[in-house]
């Protein structure tokens, strides 16, 4: 049965208590870059639910034409044993370089499938004052 993807989430960083919970630093929807191009750290987290078997992520960051692709991750396994089991995966990506403004589109696969894709806005730079 194929998972739900019950969240994607983009961040900074991310923690892993002794727990096993997961701090999430410094949540965000939009790049404010100082510079065109410029890289920026992203992680991005991912929590799967509801589905049984082994399968493979994906997660690749695209550019404002929808088609090229800025960075792409390593496939990630996600393996869930039972339905009320659930998979969290994390990856960084060490500064992707954006070159132009505007939307970016986050984009996680599931098997070579196009599970969700969500805007990135790379907001222009500012002149300084």
């Amino acid at each position: 049965m194929i998972p739900d993807l019950q969240c994607s989430v983009l961040c900074d960083d991310v923690r892993q208590e002794n727990n096993g919970k997961f701090i999430l630093i410094g949540l965000f929807d939009s790049l404010r870059l100082r510079a065109l191009p410029s890289g920026h750290r992203l992680c991005v987290v991912n929590r799967w639910c509801c589905g049984v078997g082994t399968f493979k992520q994906l997660t690749r960051f695209v550019g404002p034409d929808g088609v090229d692709p800025i960075a792409v991750g390593r496939e990630v396994e996600i393996k869930l044993n039972a339905q009320e089991q659930t998979a969290t995966s994390v990856e960084v990506f060490l500064n992707p370089v954006f070159k132009t403004p505007g939307v970016h589109w986050v984009e996680i696969l599931l098997d070579g499938q196009l599970r969700l894709r969500y805007p990135l806005v790379v907001v222009p730079p500012q002149p300084e004052r």
